[in-house]
């Protein structure tokens, strides 16, 4: 017999209704979502600044050059 199965029930007993706790905001999800947020805000900002001399596509978004160069200049992490 393998010594896989000669322990039988000697495994550690599991809890079945054990509580699940929310990722806490250290964890390594919570990093690649903000690092997601973060890379997504600098792409849209990056697209505004291309855009900001471009009256027709300004005017569809309904924002001057101003204000678009404005948050076009914003840090990503805001």
């Amino acid at each position: 017999m393998s010594t896989l199965f000669s322990y039988g029930n000697s495994l550690p007993h599991v809890r079945r209704n054990a509580v699940v706790q929310e990722p806490q905001s250290n964890s390594w999800s919570s990093l690649l979502e903000k690092w997601w947020s973060w890379n997504e805000r600098n792409r849209q900002r990056a697209a505004l600044r291309d855009i900001a001399d471009d009256p027709h596509l300004l005017s569809d978004l309904g924002i001057t050059r101003e204000e678009a160069l404005e948050q076009a200049g914003q840090p990503f992490w805001r």
